[in-house]
């Protein structure tokens, strides 16, 4: 059990299906702009990320990344119309190094969750939108079959025969940005598109630029109580001074005394309070 710290009064609540209950199709719908939503585990030293052991990239600390946290970001992601993503993880993907980010088909799991979802008459997986400059990567084969969207925003200096390459393998590629892809302009298109929730999976530039710009409405992020050093490492945002500060409300505390063997893990929920 899970127990509601905030707001009062204090509650148990069972995990699983803690952030359905947020409901967040309904909290977008009727509104002139989409739901952004982020979500990260992060250890009690602010570390979201580590190198990975092969040299290449970053990844979740196995020592914070737990099968509890991991529920939740699957409710999150099966309430998403887009998934934000990379350019890094559609290489991983073609290459098998990457698996799905919604698990609801090959984890019996989640199998609660691919019902959740069916039976509100979404499709069977969120859309898909990558961010990346460079456009270096290869849209996975079992993306190329039209059965969902994937997105492709970039700059405008983008390469054009890399546009071109990724536009013969069924990407839309959108250029959103001069220098760096800027959230409004995304977030402005996929509402045009019709998208009403777009739940950011990525690392924390592309967070940052979604606080630049404005449009990131709520963050969920689980403290696992442990403390890792190390460097380098990523936290949750990464960028310029943001110029004001993004200012959030605590929406949500609750209390997991089961998480990491017993030692416990907080779920925090913050609201971004409009500018």
């Amino acid at each position: 059990m899970i127990t509601q710290l905030y707001p009062p009064p204090q509650k148990e609540l069972p995990l699983e299906g803690l952030y359905l209950r947020h409901d967040l199709l309904r909290m977008a719908a009727g509104k002139e702009t989409p739901l952004v939503y982020s979500n990260y585990v992060v250890s009690l030293d602010g570390r979201i990320a580590i190198p990975h052991p092969s040299g290449r990239g970053m990844m979740v600390p196995e020592q914070i990344a737990n099968d509890r946290d991991w529920r939740l970001f699957q409710e999150l992601a099966i309430q998403a119309d887009v998934i934000i993503t990379s350019g890094r993880y559609l290489r991983d993907y073609a290459e098998g190094r990457a698996q799905e980010i919604l698990r609801v088909y090959d984890d019996p799991r989640f199998a609660d969750l691919k019902d959740w979802r069916l039976s509100r008459g979404l499709s069977p997986q969120p859309d898909l939108a990558v961010i990346s400059g460079s456009l270096n990567f290869p849209i996975p084969e079992v993306l190329q079959r039209g059965e969902r969207v994937v997105w492709v925003f970039t700059t405008r200096a983008a390469d054009a025969d890399r546009v071109a390459a990724l536009e013969r393998q069924n990407a839309r590629v959108v250029r959103a940005g001069e220098t760096g892809v800027e959230g409004g302009e995304l977030a402005a298109h996929l509402s045009a598109q019709g998208y009403r929730t777009i739940y950011n999976a990525t690392g924390p530039k592309v967070l940052h630029l979604l606080l630049a710009g404005g449009v990131l409405k709520r963050i969920y992020l689980t403290h696992a109580h442990r403390i890792l050093g190390g460097q380098p490492f990523s936290s949750i945002v990464e960028g310029d001074l943001l110029r004001p500060p993004v200012n959030l409300k605590l929406h949500r505390l609750y209390l997991d005394p089961l998480g990491l063997d017993g030692l416990g893990q907080l779920f925090v929920v913050y609201d971004v309070v409009a500018r």
